[in-house]
């Protein structure tokens, strides 16, 4: 018939119900549509009926009618309006790796990775502009803070989304983070084991240290090394979280007397403490690299440069960062 299209579903897709896949290549067609083409058998599987909640197989032949590839939301987007051409554009502005089934990113600090109250532009909404030619969208697999800055993994596919995000929950990635904190820590290497709950307060969400075995509270476990300092006010420090709580690594900062210079939630500095002339007044964590298992075999392994905050502060300190790069690439 004129119009009909037979798509096969992709490996990426298998265990997808059909109302779902039809979200994913078909986003414009609503529920109710998809239900009447599915009880008039117009949508069918490898020439049989399904229903919504029907599971898809590798393989599969789906039958797509005319009703659903012509409608005008359908699909591909065949235009983009100024403000996702804006989005592409600095999403390709922030790209540091590209292939198939991952996408990385360096995140700007202030841009938020999902939207909530308030927020009108993050990575979340910009993906749309980056739907792929069967209208999928790519998927985030893990978090930064609106005001942490650097690298940001996002999956291209379902089957990847679901590989990345489970590297992340059983442990296999390892994440670097740089910061520059008050003073100096001392031992200059060392582990931070806490327990932290989530706290509504006037200014948003705040985590704080508890004991063990306070209702709703989680382990967190970071290690941070010192790599330069600036005299005895300031430190640059390497920090790396085992676990992945929220805001943990800069409640781990302040935990040990050492907060992050610039955090608006939990700076705290003594009357006697004068910030640094010239140091802008912004978030001093940067996620610096990521090792990660790729879906497709081997390891990921991606660096991003400083924002130009820290840079600026780097400068003023004259930190060497050379050197750190140079260490890196001896690991």
């Amino acid at each position: 018939m004129v119009g009909v299209k037979q798509i096969t579903v992709d490996a990426d897709e298998a265990g997808m119900r059909v109302d779902r896949w039809f979200k994913s290549h078909y986003p414009g067609l609503g529920f109710g549509a998809l239900q009447k083409l599915l009880r008039s058998g117009q949508v069918r599987v490898d020439g049989g009926r399904v229903k919504s909640d029907t599971r898809l197989q590798a393989g599969q032949t789906v039958r797509i009618p005319p009703m659903a590839t012509d409608r005008k939301a359908d699909g591909p987007l065949t235009h983009r309006t100024m403000r996702d051409r804006a989005d592409g554009d600095l999403l390709s502005s922030m790209l540091l790796h590209e292939d198939k089934k991952v996408l990385v990113f360096n995140k700007p600090a202030s841009l938020a990775v999902q939207g909530g109250s308030g927020i009108m532009r993050s990575v979340d909404s910009m993906l749309e502009a980056w739907r792929s030619k069967k209208g999928e969208k790519p998927r985030l697999v893990h978090r930064l803070d609106r005001d942490t800055s650097g690298v940001l993994v996002v999956a291209r596919t379902r089957g990847a989304a679901q590989k990345l995000t489970e590297a992340f929950r059983v442990r296999s990635t390892q994440k670097t983070y740089w910061a520059l904190v008050k003073g100096v820590p001392k031992p200059p290497t060392g582990r931070i084991s806490t327990w932290l709950v989530k706290e509504t307060t006037p200014d948003g969400d705040r985590m704080r240290n508890v004991r063990h075995g306070r209702d709703g509270a989680d382990h967190a476990i970071s290690t941070y090394d010192v790599i330069e300092r600036a005299g005895q006010d300031l430190a640059w420090l390497k920090m790396e979280p085992e676990t992945g709580r929220t805001h943990q690594l800069r409640v781990h900062a302040l935990h040990i007397g050492h907060p992050i210079i610039g955090d608006p939630k939990y700076f705290e500095a003594d009357h006697n403490w004068d910030f640094p002339g010239g140091i802008q007044k912004k978030l001093h964590l940067h996620a610096r690299r990521i090792r990660i298992p790729h879906p497709d075999g081997g390891v990921l392994d991606v660096t991003a440069p400083l924002p130009p905050h820290m840079v600026q502060s780097w400068n003023l300190l004259g930190l060497d960062e050379a050197a750190a790069q140079q260490a890196e690439q001896d690991e």
